[in-house]
């Protein structure tokens, strides 16, 4: 008999073309879009069924559907029909869906330490194991200590390389609201300052590389100057970047702590993406801790240090 044993859920990876947009570049094309991170908590909190996405979500019904059907054609939820005059379907998180919980719960730790006038949003964290209220601590899974940006080493990886880091579109969530309905607060306002625009993803991402010059920006990732000087601004005005005057004249942009504390969403979304879009080159980034392990990070309990699990917290709505 072949095939695999019933109720066996099977998720292939995705190969990519080769010298085309990385694992990096999907993840951030994806999750750079606040609809899709609110309808992914939501399937990640029970909601199955359309009418009760539309129910929790300010969201229309035509922007729904579209973020559903990129959602199931990205196999992070699969589209199940359970009645059929008239049809109507679940959609349940598979195990690539379920796999981007823990970026979830940092940037849901970022924005509640960084964006104090959103704190009412991101109300606390309990952490079931130790009981206490925690926030998100990003640590090396080899020897477990702590693991900021700074305690790095980083190159790139064979699919590696600014161009080809760069998402195709960007799907940032606009403003609005559904009729009779008031739009609720955005939960990941900052968070989307940088994942969902395109080139602010790449300034950031490249800022994390050591790039600090306007032209050194412009020549790797091949921004039209006028764009790049808005997303300079943007996040320099959301505090994510400072300048630095060099010279009479002449600034440079550098990470402020706010945006150096980014770099376990950056990191977090990486390993996901590289554990289900797979490129035959080899992997974006070659990383190496502090303790000299190759690096793969884990979000932890501040208290407690025990890694977390989603059975031990939960993310509630504001």
């Amino acid at each position: 008999m072949t095939g695999q044993p019933a109720g066996l859920e099977v998720v292939e990876t995705t190969p990519l073309e080769p010298d085309g947009p990385n694992a990096l570049a999907r993840a951030i094309g994806l999750l750079g879009d606040e609809w899709t991170l609110l309808i992914l908590r939501q399937a990640m909190a029970g909601t199955t069924r359309y009418v009760d996405f539309a129910a929790a979500l300010p969201i229309s019904n035509a922007v729904l559907t579209r973020r559903l059907e990129t959602l199931v054609a990205e196999r992070l939820v699969e589209r199940s029909v359970y009645q059929e005059r008239p049809v109507r379907a679940e959609y349940v998180l598979t195990r690539r869906g379920r796999g981007v919980w823990p970026v979830l719960v940092a940037m849901w730790g970022w924005e509640r330490t960084w964006v104090p006038e959103h704190v009412y949003a991101t109300p606390p964290i309990p952490h079931r194991q130790c009981g206490r209220e925690m926030t998100p601590l990003f640590c090396c899974a080899a020897c477990g200590e702590p693991a900021p940006a700074t305690s790095m080493r980083t190159g790139w990886g064979p699919s590696g390389g600014w161009r080809r880091s760069v998402p195709e579109v960007s799907t940032r969530r606009r403003p609005g609201s559904r009729a009779g309905r008031a739009e609720t607060p955005t939960l990941y306002p900052d968070t989307m300052a940088v994942f969902g625009n395109r080139w602010s993803a790449a300034v950031v991402g490249a800022a994390f590389r050591g790039v600090r010059r306007f032209s050194e920006f412009q020549e790797l990732l091949g921004a039209p100057p006028s764009l790049l000087t808005e997303r300079l601004a943007s996040l320099t005005e959301r505090g994510i970047l400072r300048q630095v005057e060099v010279a009479p004249h002449r600034v440079e942009y550098a990470l402020t702590r706010k945006g150096l504390d980014f770099f376990p969403v950056v990191a977090l979304a990486l390993q996901w993406a590289e554990r289900w879009y797979t490129a035959a080159e080899g992997p974006v980034m070659a990383w190496t801790h502090a303790c000299g392990a190759a690096f793969e990070g884990e979000l932890t309990c501040d208290h407690c240090r025990v890694p977390l699990r989603p059975r031990d917290i939960v993310l509630e709505e504001p």
